[in-house]
């Protein structure tokens, strides 16, 4: 079984975000994180992805925005 890759501080600060909140759209993760420490919504969803593809995260496509957790 292969070991999923160490998170970033960045996916950690995301992690922590969904953590705390549950599973989160992209707008209410870059909600969240936003008031702290401005950052792009476009720069979450592509942290968001390449979470994805790193195992971090799982993304529920059944709804039009996708929900992370």
């Amino acid at each position: 079984m292969a070991l999923k890759p160490k998170p970033t501080a960045a996916e950690l600060a995301i992690l922590q975000i969904l953590w705390r909140r549950g599973p989160s759209t992209v707008r209410d993760i870059h909600a969240e994180w936003d008031e702290g420490n401005p950052v792009g919504y476009t720069t979450v969803l592509k942290l968001l992805q390449i979470m994805t593809d790193k195992g971090l995260v799982e993304r529920d496509e059944r709804t039009r925005a996708h929900v992370y957790k």
